[in-house]
């Protein structure tokens, strides 16, 4: 039996074109598409902000596929941080019959939310972000002649 999924687009009919890739995280592996929503192993990110994966096993469509051998080339996937949370509780119990040992333990597993924004094949490259410009290196470029001066003095 055939499993099916439906994206967002998608009529059934395979006149869309749906392009995914399995990418490898936290030790496992996940098929994303584009706008997918998953959860993974705790990551660093703030909600929001922009998280890369470059471990990129396969990238392909319905027509073809490209397989990685570990990784494919100049292929990654870019994903943005939905939130940061904890996952369900799950009951660690541990017995040895006829010893009167029984130990009950819980545990919350730390996960970060995730919504696919591109797939990037090798050869393709990330749209640019439209950012204010940085000033700290404006600031360093003023702080470098100042240096120079007093190197200058020392040397009199």
């Amino acid at each position: 039996m055939a499993r099916f999924c439906m994206h967002p687009g998608e009529t059934g009919h395979g006149k869309t074109k749906i392009m995914y890739a399995v990418i490898k995280t936290g030790g496992k592996q996940y098929k994303v598409a584009k706008d997918d929503v998953i959860v993974v192993e705790k990551l660093a990110g703030e909600p929001g902000s922009s998280v890369d994966f470059g471990e990129v096993l396969l990238v392909g469509d319905e027509k073809e596929q490209s397989v990685g051998a570990p990784l494919v080339e100049g292929a990654s996937v870019a994903a943005e941080v939905v939130e940061q949370k904890r996952n369900d509780k799950i009951i660690v119990f541990k017995k040895k019959r006829r010893k009167n040992y029984r130990r009950k333990n819980g545990h919350r597993q730390n996960v970060t939310v995730l919504r696919i924004t591109d797939i990037l094949t090798a050869g393709a490259k990330k749209a640019p972000k439209k950012r204010a410009a940085a000033k700290k290196p404006k600031a360093e470029a003023t702080e470098a002649p100042a240096a120079d001066d007093a190197e200058a003095k020392n040397e009199e």
